[in-house]
């Protein structure tokens, strides 16, 4: 985050209305440059929104100073590339972090069906999917399943207890429901057929017009738009993908002589091309 935007923000909002702060405010001609208001304030800016959901996966101290400082981010939610929208709780509860989720709740967060899967709240989530049958083959952020959110709590080192019984009675349940673990469809690849696709592709001349696959931590396909953060490939035809997390959206890969030239994002309709150089 810029401080300076901070500043601005924290010390002149009110230049919304046409006030030049530094004739009005009686502000130090040598005073520091100030960024000026982002064109979408007061919406929340984005890299505080990505900050919030970003620290929520893992960093307890950094939510706490976020949201003691700023409540209203404990309802912040980011979307990851291609509509792949994850609140700050939503993170948490994938995590298994109860500690973060409690706190985000405290602080306002609006706790929903995976974040009771993750506390362990049997009757909560067995009367929501008695109301709505067929609401636990939902998929939550990044296209993981009810089932997942509450394992990722088995998962932590902390559970013990009364706490790890009403945990695996829920896991349990959910297992009995025979649908909450809905996988995304992706076809096998191999590590021969990844080769065809990895490298980089342009369809702009500026810094961040590029796209570039490589593999991630799991050793799968991920795409990633220049400095941006990218998405974990899915693969659903010869050489199409779709991107973990957005069904809907396809990448489909041109390849010539055993290597991909092209690739072209549907989303749904055909948005742009990149070429491989």
């Amino acid at each position: 985050m810029i401080s300076s935007r901070r500043n601005f923000i924290g010390q002149s909002a009110f230049a919304i209305f046409g006030i030049t702060p530094m004739l009005k405010l009686g502000m130090d001609a040598n005073a520091p440059v100030v960024d000026p208001i982002p064109s979408r304030y007061p919406s929340t800016h984005y890299d505080d929104v990505r900050e919030i959901v970003g620290a929520a996966h893992s960093d307890y101290d950094l939510v706490k100073e976020l949201v003691d400082k700023r409540p209203e981010l404990a309802k912040a939610t980011y979307d990851w590339g291609f509509g792949d929208w994850e609140s700050a709780l939503g993170a948490a509860s994938h995590m298994g972090r109860k500690d973060i989720a409690e706190l985000l709740i405290d602080h306002g967060a609006r706790p929903n069906l995976f974040t009771l899967a993750m506390l362990g709240k049997l009757e909560a989530v067995r009367s929501s999917i008695d109301a709505i049958p067929g609401i636990q083959s939902v998929r939550g952020p990044h296209g993981l399943t009810l089932l997942f959110h509450a394992q990722m709590r088995l998962r932590r080192k902390n559970v013990e207890g009364i706490e790890k019984e009403k945990q695996e009675a829920l896991v349990e349940y959910l297992q009995s429901v025979g649908d909450a673990d809905q996988q995304e469809m992706s076809k096998d690849i191999s590590s021969d057929e990844q080769e065809i696709y990895l490298g980089r592709y342009d369809f702009g001349k500026g810094e961040n017009e590029f796209f570039e696959v490589t593999l991630n931590s799991r050793n799968a396909l991920f795409l990633q738009r220049g400095t941006f953060t990218g998405r974990m490939l899915k693969r659903i035809d010869q050489h199409s993908f779709a991107p973990g997390g957005a069904p809907s959206v396809k990448i489909h890969f041109e390849v010539v002589d055993g290597l991909a030239q092209t690739l072209t994002i549907h989303d749904p309709v055909p948005i742009l091309s990149a070429q491989r150089i």
